[in-house]
């Protein structure tokens, strides 16, 4: 267990609490680029995930004398914190996907998902990804889908399709990196 007087994380947003300029500005040091590449994919366009990295860090800023380096480390909670806040802002999108129960069954976006996607640009982006995630295993895309795009819990998620929590976040994890790979080699070719 980690000594919260002796923590440089706790310490840090200690001072973020107290309206440190510094304090504020080493957190967005650390964490920015993190928090802009986490909004970048789920926003369609570039201002959008800007937008979210000013609200994100508005969030911290609010909230920073609830971080407890006893429940998580400093990294993986501004990750909660810019994960909640996106899919927060998809759901106030009313962006709904519809429910498929068999994991067989292909899944296909309300077209009020392709209607907030402005420009060809950002549409053929979001055909690739669209893409790219119906060529992931069936169980993989279905845990993306409903993380990402119904904004479900893991727990629900978990529920849902009759599987432990932990096999959600492995399942989870392993979809993300697997988009990742499949981005970078459609860059590498292009």
């Amino acid at each position: 267990m980690v000594e919260r007087n002796r923590d440089p994380d706790h310490a840090l947003m200690q001072r973020v609490a107290s309206n440190d300029e510094a304090a504020i500005q080493e957190l967005y040091d650390r964490f920015g680029a993190l928090v802009y590449r986490i909004a970048y994919q789920m926003a369609p366009r570039r201002s959008e995930a800007e937008d979210a990295v000013q609200e994100v860090f508005v969030r911290l800023w609010r909230s920073a004398d609830r971080y407890d380096p006893g429940r998580a480390a400093l990294s993986t909670w501004v990750v909660l914190i810019t994960r909640r806040y996106l899919v927060d802002r998809l759901r106030r999108a009313r962006v709904r996907v519809k429910a498929t129960t068999p994991l067989e069954e292909k899944w296909t976006p309300e077209p009020d998902i392709l209607g907030h996607v402005a420009g060809i640009e950002d549409k053929e982006r979001y055909e690739a990804l669209m893409k790219r995630i119906d060529g992931l295993p069936e169980l993989q895309k279905a845990v993306l889908i409903r993380a990402y795009l119904r904004g479900q819990t893991l727990r629900q998620i978990g529920i849902e399709l009759n599987r432990p929590v932990g096999t959600i976040k492995s399942t989870l994890s392993r979809a993300l990196v697997r988009l990742r790979e499949r981005a970078v080699a459609e860059e590498s070719v292009a």
